[in-house]
């Protein structure tokens, strides 16, 4: 997946990837018939025909399905829109969504599939073959952030007839086939229409799923209810459901809190706040997956450019206490790029167990002396808890450390108007996506990618053969030895430390077991009810 990205700048995937905030309200093409997070929900609590869930992300980046990675909006989109293939939410095994039938053979490099018949969107007309092609064509842009995960194995997708469409490979890649839920199919006669991309981003959602979008309110809320025209094989049970967007920790869980609660249930909960939540009689659930704090070295700057210096830092802070004080036990050390629960993980040749020892010395290898740091870091709330455990860790062996948290906008409009850094703290989750680990190091691992470019490392000759390596990996068709150079590339990633994680974590949802059933709690951020029930 190292084709050119040059149609898809810097800002545009902070944008859309929900990185970059709105700089000003969108406003809504859709009706508000929901209100405001303040009044749309008051006393829904007692309406069983209502579900009020709290999101603790952002609602004010983009509804394009091709572009986001907002965490809110990918929720949403996952109850609203289809693919021909959707993968369960938590075990992520593929099923026939808008397709009738899987794939009987997925080493062949041809598959067929025929759309469900009766078919309609939110509007009432029918899902076509050509709202398939449209789609993919959307997919296959350049300037989508979805093409990455698609361009590298998709050759092209064609008519067979009225009701079926064909996908041609360029080389056996079962691992296709779970990736079919990223490219949601959007209807041409509303987003090929003059504008439709940019109502997309603005919030307009017209689908073919569960539920559709009555009311969007950014930075406020979003609604949804049944659609009754859906004929798929996950019918909503739950009529109406109101999102509310609180960022705040605290407001989030006084949301949920007490007798009188206004919500149901709520993602992103706080770990200090989990016993508090079950005394009170909700169910706090977590998932271990890829979400995780990395470090990202600028290594135009010396001395980030030297390896033995992005090593030392790794090997200088005391993850155990990171964990211990400011996850509360809810988090493992790196000991790979990937997580221990990843199908494909395998322990590191390198890995950055805590060794301040080891750290001076490969300062002293690199010749560093009186070495200064300035750590730029987005302000979410858990990210935040943990830099002070680094700043202590770093001014331990001799590096002057300064935290300088801000705004996540804030942080990445400074890096894309390239302007100078050093070490940045920040947090990510690629299991939006998927879980194959091709997909995963793509994310950020990818040649001309935006991570690559704030890094300043990917024309570099180690880079470069990394992705050649990488590139192998993606087209061997034997598992065993596809799985072996996963491994190699890893250990490879794992060494040179420009990016790279220093702890995953659990995510936590709460919920009111006595209001709600069939809750899964996910391993990244936001919540999934489209096979929950209200009580």
């Amino acid at each position: 997946m190292s084709a050119p990205r040059s149609a898809f700048s810097r800002r545009d995937f902070l944008r859309y990837s929900g990185t970059l905030s709105a700089a000003a309200a969108i406003s809504t093409t859709i009706s508000a018939c929901g209100g405001p997070a303040s009044t749309g929900s008051a006393g829904s609590g007692g309406n069983k025909d209502l579900v009020t869930v709290v999101i603790g992300y952002g609602n004010d980046q983009t509804w394009d399905p091709s572009m986001t990675a907002s965490a809110f909006a990918m929720a949403g989109i996952n109850h609203m829109y289809e693919g021909l293939v959707d993968t369960d939410p938590i075990t992520r095994a593929p099923y026939a969504a808008l397709a009738t039938a899987l794939p009987a053979d997925t080493s062949a490099t041809s598959w067929r599939f025929s759309l469900r018949q009766g078919a309609t969107w939110h509007d009432g007309k029918p899902v076509t073959v050509e709202d398939v092609l449209f789609s993919f064509d959307r997919v296959m842009d350049p300037s989508t952030l979805a093409y990455s995960f698609f361009s590298a194995w998709l050759k092209e997708v064609r008519k067979v007839d009225d009701t079926t469409v064909e996908l041609v490979l360029k080389f056996p890649f079962p691992d296709a086939l779970p990736r079919l839920t990223i490219a949601k199919i959007m209807p041409k006669h509303v987003f090929g229409a003059p504008g439709g991309w940019d109502a997309a981003k603005n919030g307009k959602a017209v689908g073919s799923g569960p539920y559709k979008m009555t009311a969007h309110n950014p930075k406020s809320n979003t609604a949804f209810e049944a659609y009754p025209a859906y004929n798929g094989p996950r019918k909503p049970a739950i009529k109406k459901m109101n999102w509310l967007s609180i960022v705040d920790a605290s407001a989030r869980v006084a949301k949920i809190s007490g007798g009188s609660a206004e919500a149901q249930i709520a993602d992103n909960v706080p770990y200090a706040n989990i016993d508090q939540l079950r005394k009170q009689g909700l169910t706090v659930e977590g998932g271990k997956g890829m979400n995780h704090m990395f470090l990202m070295f600028n290594t135009a700057q010396k001395p980030f450019d030297d390896v033995r210096v992005r090593q030392a830092l790794f090997y200088a802070i005391d993850t155990k206490k990171m964990i211990d004080v400011a996850l509360k036990g809810h988090g493992t050390p790196a000991s790979s790029f990937l997580n221990q629960e990843n199908a494909a993980y395998a322990r590191a040749k390198t890995v950055y167990d805590y060794n301040p020892d080891k750290a001076k010395s490969l300062l002293a290898a690199a010749g560093v002396t009186n070495l200064s740091v300035n750590l730029m870091a987005v302000n979410v709330s858990w990210v935040a808890d943990c830099l002070p455990t680094i700043a202590n860790s770093w001014n331990a062996i001799g590096v002057k450390t300064s935290l300088e948290p801000q705004d996540t906008s804030a942080l990445f409009t400074k890096m894309d108007q390239s302007q100078s850094y050093q070490v940045v703290a920040a947090a990510s989750n690629p299991n939006q996506f998927g879980l194959d680990a091709d997909l995963i190091l793509r994310y950020n691992y990818t040649s001309g990618g935006t991570w690559m470019k704030y890094t300043k490392w990917d024309k570099s000759s180690d880079a470069k053969s990394l992705f050649a390596l990488m590139d192998k990996a993606t087209r061997e068709p034997d598992k065993q030895k596809k799985l072996a150079l996963v491994h190699q590339y890893i250990d490879v990633i794992a060494e040179q430390a420009v990016l790279y994680p220093v702890v995953h974590t659990e995510l936590m949802t709460a919920w009111n077991p006595k209001k709600l059933t069939g809750v899964r709690a996910q391993a990244y951020p936001g919540v999934t009810l489209l096979q929950a029930k209200r009580i």
